[in-house]
Formats: C-alpha cells, structure tokens, sequence
C-alpha cells in the first residue's frame, strides 16, 4: 500500500534518525467503547477495513471428551470464546455457553452428560467454576471473589476438588464438594504457597497435590483424604521440577514428568511406597511437555517439544511395546487426550500456516481422522509464510534460537518486526498466528521470534540462564540481534521494531532504554516499568513466585539491581517512539505500571501513544478490543517503518 512520506520524515530517515510520532501536548484522550485512546491518531477507515481481512479467523481447541464419545471444543463466533460440541467428525459445532466474557477448561464430569467450566469478569482472573450440561443449567461451585483453578473429578464423578486462594493472600485451599450439593463444599487441605489438585486416585481415598515453588521448583505430596495428611512424595535435596501427574490404575505409582538428573523432563514412573523412580522415556535434551494415561491405565501417550516443533508417542505400558505413531505436520501441539473408551486420541494441532484444529488417532489401527475444520476468513492460505528456525550468536557466544517469518518475493532491505514472548519462562513456537502473517503481507516486514535466555523449551540450565542479577543478560540478546540484522542481506537495521507483552514488554523497555539509536520504535503491551513497584503491586497469589524468579525487592542488593535495570528509572535513554498497551483489570502487570512509564517518557518531552481496555486484563480476550489493539499497533507500524512501498520482483 503506498502513502506518502512527510519530508521530515524522510530527512530523518537519510540522517539515520528514529521518527517522531506527531502529537500535540498535552496529549488527545478519546474513548470509543471500552477503549481508551490517549495520543493516538485517528484511525484511518480504510487500516479498519483492511485489517478486517485478518480478524475474522478462528480455531478450534480441544477442551474434553464426553461420554457418548462427541467431543467438546473452544471457539470463538462472536465477542469471545465460548463451549461448543462437535458430535462427530465433520458435524457441526453446537455452541452450549453464551456469556459476554470467555469460557475456558471445560472439563467432562465422569459417567455423565454434564460438564464444568470457568470464566472470570473483566480479565481480573478471579475465575469462578461452573457445572452446566447439553441441557443447559449453568451452577455455580464456586464462591465469589475468590480464585479458582480448574476442577479435578473423582474416577466415579462423585466428588469435585480444586485450588482456591481468598483475595489478597497468597496461600492456597484444596477444597472439595459433593457434585450436585454445593452445601458439601470444604476445605480438605490448608496449604502454603500454591498448591493445586493434579488427580485423584482410583479408589478416591488419595489426591495427587502440586506445589509450585518456581519454573525450576516444585513438588508433589500424596493427600489422605481420611487423615487429612499430605505426605511429599520424594525427597530431593537440589530443586526438581515436576509437570503433571496421574495415577497407575492400581493406585501404587504416580507417572509424571521430572527433570531430575537431567536437564529436560522426562516421563517418569514413582513408585509411592519407597519413592522409587523408574525412567519411561529415554534421557534427551527436548521437554516431554503433554502425556496422558487411558483410563483402563494400559496406554501411554505423550508429546515431545523439539526445538519449538512437536512430537507425539504412543506406547503400551504394560508391555512396553510401541504402538503406531502418528506422523504429524510441524506444528505446535494444544491438546493431547485419549478418548473415555481408550480407542482414540485427541490430538489439537496447529502449524504456521493452519489454524488450531482437532483430530482423533487409531490408536490400534493408525490413521488421523479429522474433527473440525477452521476457516481463515477470505485469505488465501497458500500466501501464509513458514517460519525458518535460526541460531544467531549472542555476546558471550550462546547461540540464541529464533524463527524467522520472510515475506517472499520482496526485493531490497526489509523493516524488521521483533516480537518477544513474555513469561519470562515462556516459549515462542511456530504455532498459527495470523498477526505475524499479517505483518509479512501488509508491511513487508520481516517477523524475529527469539527465545533468548530464559526461555522454556530448551533444558533448565538456559531456563535459569537469566535469573535475578543476570536479567540484562537477556536484553543483551536483544542487542546482539540487531547486530545479526545488520548482517542480514535481507533486513533494513534501520527500520527495526521491538513489540511484547508481559515480561516481553519489560524487555521491550529495556530494549528501548539501552538500543534506542537502533530502533524505529518499541510496542510495549502491559509490561513490568519497575520491578519493585511490581512486585509490591502484582496480585498476592503470584508475588512470592515472582519473586523466585525475578529476585526479592526486600534484599538490599537485589534491590540495587533492580535500581539500575528497571526502565522507568532509564526513561532518559528512550528516544524511540513507544506505544503502550494495558487491560485496566490486570491482576498480574497491573496498570500502574503502564501509567507511570508513560506519564515519565511524556514528561522526558517525548510522545507515547497509550490503549486502555476498561474490562480487559492481562491480554485482550473480547473481539473488539482485540481487532482495536491490532489497528492502533498497525498505525504505529506504519508510522515509525515508514520507507519505500515494497515492490514485487520483477514489477515495474
């Protein structure tokens, strides 16, 4: 698309010079909706109606089984993503839930036709759950203003247990309830910390607890549910990190995923008499990050994350014996579940150029059978771009993986989209996304999703790689990126953008801060300004856990350090032009921590463009402040990658 380029703009640009988003002081503050606009432009109808293009995909993401063998998913028709059931393959999704928020972890109560599931109000993640069924009849378990995680069901579907932690504190319940008597409600174990429900024995006298202590710590207790006793399953005297569990059909074993001896987790089978392990999957470097016992407990099945890519398995426990495979495409794996009767796998799947899906595996005979099948909107699929996986080398020489997105048959120096993903102890995969192929198509741009130190997915060495005082160490990959865009025959290092959320928009900040002369621009989405106003601030329930990972604002010398790399305490270096982006009811990034990065770059002189979700939170669930975020981050790309229009190969 051509638009013309303001002389300032293009005198800037020859010097080498970041734009300046033009704006007039104080700033402009409108609202539209839910929407809040501050120092934004007006949006152009034709950006509005172009990017429509885009928004009207869905996907379809496997939440259960039932019991006749349909199977319920999440999609979204309208505003947000609700429950449907899909009968069989093919059939048409019936939609059961019709609520103005999201639903989510739709669970299927065993032996029956109902289910449960949870939504919060307003993105705040006071997340209430409720059992309904193909009837209708939605009934509330849990109690308001409390935080609750999804629901664990008895073998029998006679009893319901889940995690609950009161506002404002930060240690959670196990509660349990008689299904269908809200009366029977309490509390059956007193924790400290988080502590959740993983599953419940066969007999239904034990329960599987996690505590979670870090992303490189935690635990798993057997609760008596007679005694009221919760003994820890294995002893370990270095940090263990632990991810799921289910009990043997005989009750004697836990199988869960460990990363104990070893860097990645692996399946692992611990023995609850002595604590004895026995190792199911071979030592590797790659997670086992999904995996699922059949209910008659002889089936094993699991997924592999390699390199970003997953991997699925499927063995017989009993025997050992390795049972056909299915042959996937690259892609992301969202779902693994086999199906009540043990006869079929679910599988969720989604690749780079394919939206999430759901298919079901043979598990004797092989073959993948097809359930649902989501549309792109208008888009020719056959223009969507596939990522290419590189390794670039970062200042101490790690080699730093990311995926690289190019448009294709585009000639000259690209501008370059960085996007980071958030976490910090997240992983970016090339699973679909159409606003990375939307970014390719209509701003040329090359798209960079890093995975720098900290990063999951890649052995718990490079998880703590970034840990409290080495947190710039991240940054600085950053850093040594835009040096390997430099090299790149492809990419414009003058027109480079840095764009994340969460902890992404925290190292979109302190990119900004420290490698201001070498970007176009930052798009900072509900990141952390200070760490020590954070973590002060962030919900009770998750400070101690942040503090495990990003250092104690209590300890002097920590707190030192987080003087010295929070960015609001950097503004002075941010001369690039930066937009913010913030869901009011964030109980995670809170709010305050948007305002005051953009009230101390504006009082630096320098404009910000600001967003505000009045009934969002950490991220935009409900249509129209999604498809708004997306145009006023599009005007912004156009603005601060303002060059020549890209021209085709071969055009004249």
């Amino acid at each position: 698309m051509r638009f013309a380029r303001p002389l300032t703009l293009v005198l800037m640009l020859a010097m080498g010079a970041a734009p300046v988003l033009a704006q007039t002081a104080p700033p402009e503050r409108r609202q539209s909706g839910t929407l809040i606009y501050s120092g934004i432009p007006e949006i152009p109808e034709e950006l509005r109606t172009d990017l429509q293009r885009y928004r009207n995909a869905r996907s379809a993401g496997f939440q259960d089984w039932m019991e006749d063998g349909s199977i319920l998913i999440s999609t979204r028709f309208g505003e947000t993503a609700q429950l449907h059931r899909v009968a069989a393959p093919g059939a048409d999704r019936t939609q059961l839930t019709f609520f103005a928020e999201p639903v989510s972890n739709a669970t299927t109560i065993p032996g029956t036709e109902s289910f449960a599931y949870q939504r919060d109000a307003g993105g705040a993640e006071n997340f209430q759950t409720f059992v309904s069924s193909l009837n209708g009849g939605d009934v509330a378990i849990t109690e308001p203003n409390t935080r609750n995680g999804g629901p664990v069901f008895s073998d029998d579907g006679r009893t319901v247990f889940w995690n609950r932690v009161e506002r404002g504190q930060s240690d959670y319940d196990i509660l349990a309830m008689t299904v269908g008597d809200p009366a029977s409600r309490r509390v059956v174990f007193e924790g400290t910390g988080q502590f959740s429900p993983v599953d419940v024995s066969p007999d239904g006298g034990r329960v599987l607890l996690s505590q979670y202590i870090s992303a490189l710590d935690s635990r798993l207790w057997i609760l008596d549910l007679a005694t009221g006793r919760a003994t820890r399953l294995r002893e370990s005297s270095t940090p263990v990190s632990y991810s799921g569990g289910e009990f043997t059909r005989d009750g004697g074993s836990i199988i869960t995923t460990s990363d104990e001896g070893g860097e990645a987790l692996r399946l692992v089978e611990i023995a609850l008499a002595d604590g004895a392990v026995t190792p199911l999957t071979e030592a590797s470097n790659w997670d086992v990050d999904s995996f699922d016992l059949s209910d008659d407990g002889r089936l094993l099945a699991w997924s592999i994350n390699e390199d970003g890519y997953s991997r699925v398995a499927v063995r017989d426990l009993i025997t050992r014996r390795a049972l056909p495979q299915p042959e996937l495409p690259d892609g992301v794996l969202g779902a693994l579940e086999f199906s009540p009767d043990g006869f079929k796998l679910a599988i969720g799947l989604s690749t780079s150029t394919s939206p999430g899906d759901v298919w079901s595996w043979d598990v004797a005979m092989g073959g993948l059978t097809r359930w649902t099948q989501s549309e792109v909107g208008p888009l020719d699929r056959s223009t969507f771009v596939t990522p290419e996986l590189v390794r670039y080398p970062s200042f101490d020489d790690l080699r730093i993986p990311a995926f690289v997105y190019r448009p294709r048959g585009l000639e000259g120096r690209r501008p370059v989209i960085i996007d980071i993903h958030g976490g910090p102890e997240g992983q970016s995969r090339p699973g679909f996304s159409l606003t990375y192929q939307q970014w390719v198509a209509d701003h040329g741009a090359v798209v960079i999703v890093p995975n720098v130190r900290g990063s999951s997915g890649y052995g718990k060495t490079w998880l703590a790689a970034d840990n409290g005082p080495r947190r710039q160490e991240s940054v600085q990959d950053i850093g040594a990126l835009l040096d390997w865009i430099a090299t790149q025959p492809d990419m414009d290092p003058e027109r480079v953008v840095v764009h994340g959320g969460s902890y992404g928009g925290f190292m979109v900040l302190a990119s900004l801060a420290a490698y201001s002369d070498r970007l176009a621009g930052a798009v900072n989405i509900f990141g952390i300004a200070n760490f020590v106003s954070f973590l002060q601030n962030t919900e009770a329930y998750r400070r101690d856990l942040r503090r495990a990972e990003y250092g104690d604002e209590r300890d002097p010398a920590m707190r030192a350090v987080f003087d010295r790399i929070s960015p609001l305490n950097l503004t002075d270096r941010m001369t690039a032009p930066l937009l913010v982006i913030q869901g009011a009811n964030d109980p995670r990034v809170p709010q305050s921590e948007s305002e005051q990065i953009v009230d101390a770059v504006r009082a630096e002189g320098r404009p910000v463009w600001y967003l505000l979700a009045t009934n969002e939170g950490h991220g935009f669930r409900k249509k129209f402040n999604a498809d708004g975020q997306a145009e006023v981050t599009n005007l912004f790309f156009r603005q601060v990658l303002a060059g020549e229009p890209a021209t085709a190969a071969g055009a004249q």
